[in-house]
């Protein structure tokens, strides 16, 4: 099966890029969007992020077979209440939020009786608004499918020949598996990030110019992750809190032996540190995850 009529809950960076990539893609599909903020409902229109702009959630959805909320984690379970009385049966709930099991719990809450296969697609920018999405987002990116226990395995394909023909690689895990998985490869960066741009601006005898005039390579690419959208992430560390706290205590364990190693010397255990974690990063080259080129070969979108 395909799906024929998608509504997009949410036309920022997400949301918008879903729908160019689908006016690409699946041109023959029909798209609907709405997004609760009115300036971000006419820029969207103005860009054409979709066919249809709506003034109302209810309007957007009423006649999808699939809609995909692209909104904050926080009000997932807000914007499912909304769309609710307005889905016919047979419709198909996704999202693409970034911590899955609260996610899950929520929309089925919302949504007795509506099909619910949570999504994540792994691509992003720190942009955000009508103004960030561009259609070639999810190219060899990975999007994660969490479907329940009691999923159909024809809505389950679906779904994944969906997001196959926006151009993303596919795998489907257990819920909680993808959010003890994105706490280390995505959530935990963004909040080391986070922290470490926020220490340099505390410091009282460097001033903010100076941070600016000589950041080099690695701060400036933490800059770039600690400007992503702070509604979005505020949402993702409360709504993955468990498995954030614990890959947290983890850091905290291996980053005092690293400081251990530096107060006492430890040239050895830091350089097979420093080596293993090397050999990390070529092989997310290997896997067309990231550009060995300068600056990774980062457009100006911020790849």
């Amino acid at each position: 099966m395909s799906f024929e009529r998608i509504a997009i809950i949410g036309l920022g960076l997400l949301g918008g890029s879903i729908g160019l990539a689908l006016k690409e893609h699946l041109p023959g599909s029909v798209t609907t969007g709405y997004d609760a903020d009115p300036a971000a409902r006419t820029r969207a229109a103005e860009r054409g992020l979709v066919g249809t702009v709506c003034d109302s959630p209810g309007d957007a959805v009423r006649d999808a077979d699939l809609v995909i909320l692209c909104v904050p984690v926080g009000t997932m379970e807000a914007a499912a209440q909304a769309i609710a009385p307005h889905l016919k049966p047979s419709a198909l709930v996704s999202d693409v939020g970034s911590s899955k099991q609260s996610v899950a719990n929520a929309l089925v809450a919302a949504l007795p009786g509506i099909a619910v296969i949570p999504a994540h697609p792994v691509a992003g920018t720190e942009r955000s608004g009508p103004d960030a999405g561009f259609s070639s987002l999810f190219q060899n990116r990975w999007c994660i499918i969490t479907p329940p226990a009691d999923a159909d395995p024809v809505l389950v394909k679906a779904l994944a020949d969906l997001w196959q023909a926006l151009g993303a690689k596919i795998e489907v895990m257990d819920a909680r598996h993808h959010d003890m998985v994105l706490a280390v490869t995505s959530h935990l960066p963004h909040l080391i990030a986070y922290t470490i741009v926020g220490t340099a601006s505390d410091l009282e005898e460097v001033t903010e110019g100076e941070v600016i005039k000589y950041s080099a390579g690695g701060f400036r690419d933490f800059t770039r992750i600690a400007a992503s959208d702070p509604t979005m992430w505020r949402d993702v560390f409360l709504s993955n809190k468990d498995a954030v706290l614990e890959m947290l205590q983890r850091f905290t364990e291996d980053l005092t032996a690293l400081q251990r190693a530096i107060r006492v010397g430890d040239g050895d255990q830091l350089f097979d540190h420093f080596t293993r974690t090397r050999a990390i990063r070529r092989s997310i080259i290997e896997l067309g995850q990231d550009d060995a080129r300068p600056d990774f070969g980062r457009s100006d979108h911020g790849g």
